[in-house]
């Protein structure tokens, strides 16, 4: 990766982890999950509000962990806003895969928002220190938990 480009993408993550947006507890979420990483103590609890058919009116977190993991918080919260459900579920699996997977690329991706997966791209470089993937995926995670009606989710 060029290095300019790395340290642009250093200066996002730190951005949004030392200035997450969304940062709250919405009035009227009736969705929540909760996500913990062990293997380092990140904690983060995920709010939706759903409307009655389906879509994602709100979303926001509360939490504590590591830049990265506020991070992905962050900007999830940013990216979800207006998304159905079923739009979620395959952000999350096209997230995922942008930060597992070395040939992943942005045009096989299952969701159709190429813009959000291009300015989640700046985490792709977890992927290279497979333990921050953990990190990276946490908040999603508690997403994915929230739209299932909840429960624990965790990154073991």
């Amino acid at each position: 990766m060029d290095p300019l480009l790395r340290d642009l993408y250093q200066e996002v993550i730190l951005d949004h982890g030392k200035h997450p947006r969304n940062l709250r507890h919405p009035e009227g979420a009736n969705r929540e999950g909760k996500g913990y990483n062990p293997l380092c103590g990140d904690q983060v609890t995920i709010y939706l509000v759903c409307d009655a058919a389906g879509k994602i009116a709100d979303v926001a977190f509360e939490g504590r962990g590591c830049a990265i993991s506020m991070a992905s918080a962050s900007m999830m919260t940013e990216v979800l806003r207006g998304k159905t459900e079923a739009e979620a579920r395959r952000l999350f699996d096209d997230f995922h895969r942008l930060c597992t997977e070395e040939d992943f690329s942005l045009e096989a991706a299952a969701a159709s928002d190429q813009d959000a997966l291009e300015r989640l791209q700046v985490l792709a470089g977890v992927r290279e220190f497979p333990v921050r993937v953990k990190c990276a995926t946490l908040a999603w995670h508690a997403m994915t938990s929230a739209l299932d009606g909840g429960g624990p989710a965790t990154t073991e």
